[in-house]
């Protein structure tokens, strides 16, 4: 396989997706639009029918799909086949960053040690509230008055990396999951880029688990 020429002067950015990858189209979208300075390498999917791979190719961005369906190999072992694939576009431990964007598959450790505070999701709540699975769901049953999404770094616990960015949603009396989910989902568009130009600026410090943002670049 024939892979382009990696602009060396940028960071290189592999975004993980396994569905439409909104999230991810929006990072795109920024990325060229508000000239952040990262090189968006490559979108891969454990997912071949995705149809964030079309959007992807749409916006000019390179992909490829790393199977999980039918896989019968070790977590780790699938996860040796993505870190090839974000090596050979230069997304590697000293000079990428990995967007995790609706990515369904549960992250190795050695997967997360190699990229340590190199991998960011994006949670929808305000964490450390309601992590894991089913957030919008699980803030409507709570009767909570305001959820919201967070951009955090990946570490190997369930939604408990370093906080970057939050945004918050207020939720209403007649709320349901949908409504809710699609009203953070508009925040999550918003701040997931926000997190990424602050990263590519080198704009983020990390000190234990708390983060700060600073004012000028590494």
């Amino acid at each position: 396989m024939i892979v382009e020429k990696i602009q060396i002067n940028l960071l290189n950015l592999g975004i993980l997706i396994s569905g439409r990858g909104s999230n991810m189209e929006s990072i795109l979208r920024a990325i060229k639009k508000q000239k952040i300075p990262i090189n968006p390498a490559v979108v891969i999917s454990n997912n071949s029918d995705a149809i964030g791979l079309k959007i992807a190719q749409r916006l000019g961005v390179k992909t490829e799909i790393v199977e999980s369906r039918g896989f019968t190999g070790s977590r780790l072992d699938y996860d040796k086949k993505i870190i090839q694939v974000l090596s050979r576009y230069g997304v590697t431990e000293k000079n990428g960053l990995v967007c995790l964007a609706g990515f369904m598959r549960i992250i190795s450790p050695e997967f997360i040690r190699k990229y340590k505070n190199r991998m960011l999701n994006i949670h929808p709540a305000i964490l450390p509230s309601f992590p894991g699975l089913h957030a919008q769901r699980r803030a409507v049953e709570y009767g909570t008055r305001y959820s919201g999404c967070t951009v955090h770094f990946v570490d190997e616990g369930v939604d408990t990396g370093p906080i970057i960015l939050q945004a918050i949603v207020k939720v209403k009396d007649n709320d349901t999951e949908g409504t809710l989910s699609k009203r953070i989902l508009a925040k999550e568009h918003v701040i997931y880029p926000q997190a990424v130009k602050l990263f590519a600026e080198g704009k983020i410090k990390i000190t234990g688990r708390k983060t700060a943002i600073k004012s000028r670049g590494r």
